[in-house]
């Protein structure tokens, strides 16, 4: 049967915004105006960057403008997953050293920590529980990559992370076939709209102006530029990670990668002892077209994947919708994880866009010769990258403006990286279906040869990606 039913909603921003309410717009520009700091896009690193400034620097002048609403992108849309995951360390570990890429890790272990701190700390009830990142294998290649990737995530210094075999894989969570796990306490589940709207409150209340429905079609030097007016302001910042190509001169920096996810209806406790999952841990698989779900607070299972992944023309989506095809395929991981649940409708489901620069890199800069800052290239770990993100830009600034000298989050590897451009259509968009339709290819041959060794067509997708 298709999952896809009637009961379906398709769109709608995201399931998150359905569970918890769209928000109140806040009031455009209402003409030229001046900051201190004009912060571009008002998601999670927008958010968190004004958050951070202000509470260092109450005198700033800082002001977030945002083309809809606050959340509207992937901050609203994500998978809740608040994890350690940092695109581009062992990128990072070759250009700088192995121990600058370990300060980088450990200041992610530190994030995740942080983020849960800032919440409790301003009474955001985001739905966050610790219990922790889970990555299965159901494959003897999976299991050969998770052992190695647990091994390397040791040598990056994480020492409280556990492998499990099968046995003590199914006392965490019964999935079908599962040959072993690995497991981080470097995790957390939560809801992404109540984390994004709490901190928009947050901010606000230190004096943070937000302005809405306000989109900015270009950025230079000192100018924040929209249909309803300019922000002009010694620093601006761009955060505007997926949504980056529709800026003028920005159409290749990086690419707006689509990822999709569906959300269940509310499962039983019968269904649930069937499952397990009791820890609430974050999962995720081995797979090189990987998923990733979480067991919300309302005792859903919200899961993700690549549907299609990129739109020609870094063209984004509006209201979230997906095609019929991912949310089947959707399904379709859940029914192969969870057999028990093949009867279980598709209450939600939606899509949106990730940054993803030509190396895979997530970067934070700010050019001290113009003012101009950006941060993000994310690739699908933002969640938490943000908050250090925003914390290393209020340094960088503080350094910048005299206010502060240099710090540990300013020397890390991932400042001021340099990135070249993606290619022009129709390369970029040949590329990008080729090398998905490729980690689909590997991830079958893999679970009907049961080989141990990881597809050849992985290892070419990953070379044309840029990821090595």
């Amino acid at each position: 049967m298709s999952s896809a039913g009637s009961g379906t909603v398709n769109g709608g921003i995201s399931f998150w915004y359905a569970d918890d309410g769209l928000p109140e717009a806040r009031d455009p520009l209402p003409g030229d105006a001046t900051a201190d700091v004009v912060i571009v896009g008002g998601g999670y690193t927008g958010l968190w960057t004004a958050y951070y400034l202000k509470k260092a620097a109450p005198f700033l002048r800082v002001t977030v403008l945002e083309q809809k609403f606050c959340g509207y992108g992937a901050s609203g849309r994500n998978g809740g997953w608040l994890y350690n995951g940092i695109a581009g360390r062992d990128r990072y570990a070759k250009l700088h050293g192995h121990e600058a890429a370990v300060r980088l890790q450990k200041a992610m272990n530190e994030t995740v920590d942080e983020v849960v701190r800032v919440a409790a700390e301003e009474g955001i009830e985001a739905d966050v529980h610790q219990g922790g990142v889970l990555e299965v294998a159901y494959t003897p290649a999976q299991l050969a990559r998770l052992k190695a990737f647990h091994e390397h995530e040791l040598s990056y210094g994480e020492k409280d992370r556990e492998l499990y075999g099968a046995r003590e894989t199914v006392e965490r969570v019964r999935v079908a076939d599962a040959v072993g796990s690995a497991w981080t306490p470097h995790g957390a589940r939560l809801h992404p709209v109540k984390l994004i709207k709490g901190l928009a409150a947050a901010a606000e209340a230190l004096g943070v102006t937000i302005h809405e429905k306000t989109p900015v079609t270009e950025i230079r030097p000192k100018h924040a530029v929209t249909p309803y007016g300019t922000v002009r302001a010694p620093y601006v910042l761009r955060c505007t990670e997926g949504f980056t190509a529709s800026l003028k001169g920005q159409k290749r920096t990086w690419l707006p990668m689509n990822s999709s996810m569906i959300a269940t209806e509310r499962l039983t406790p019968e269904q649930w002892a069937t499952i397990g999952w009791e820890g609430r841990e974050t999962l995720g698989d081995m797979a090189h077209a990987y998923m990733y779900a979480q067991r919300t607070a309302d005792d859903r299972i919200a899961l993700g994947g690549r549907g299609v992944p990129y739109r020609f023309g870094s063209r984004t989506d509006n209201d979230g919708r997906t095609q019929h095809a991912t949310i089947d395929a959707l399904h379709e991981i859940l029914v192969r994880f969870f057999p028990s649940l093949a009867g279980v409708r598709v209450a939600h489901a939606w899509s949106g866009v990730l940054g993803v620069p030509r190396d895979w890199c997530a970067t934070v800069t700010l050019d001290r010769s113009t003012g101009l800052g950006w941060a993000g290239g994310y690739v699908g770990s933002g969640v938490a990258t943000t908050n250090l993100a925003a914390r290393t830009l209020r340094d960088l600034i503080q350094q910048d403006s005299g206010q502060a000298g240099p710090t540990d989050l300013t020397a890390l590897p991932w400042v001021d990286h340099k990135v070249r451009k993606w290619e022009p259509e129709p390369f970029r968009w040949l590329g990008v279906q080729g090398m998905y339709a490729t980690y689909r290819e590997a991830d079958r041959r893999e679970l009907t040869t049961h080989s141990a060794q990881s597809s050849r067509l992985a290892r070419m997708a990953d070379r044309v990606a840029g990821r090595h």
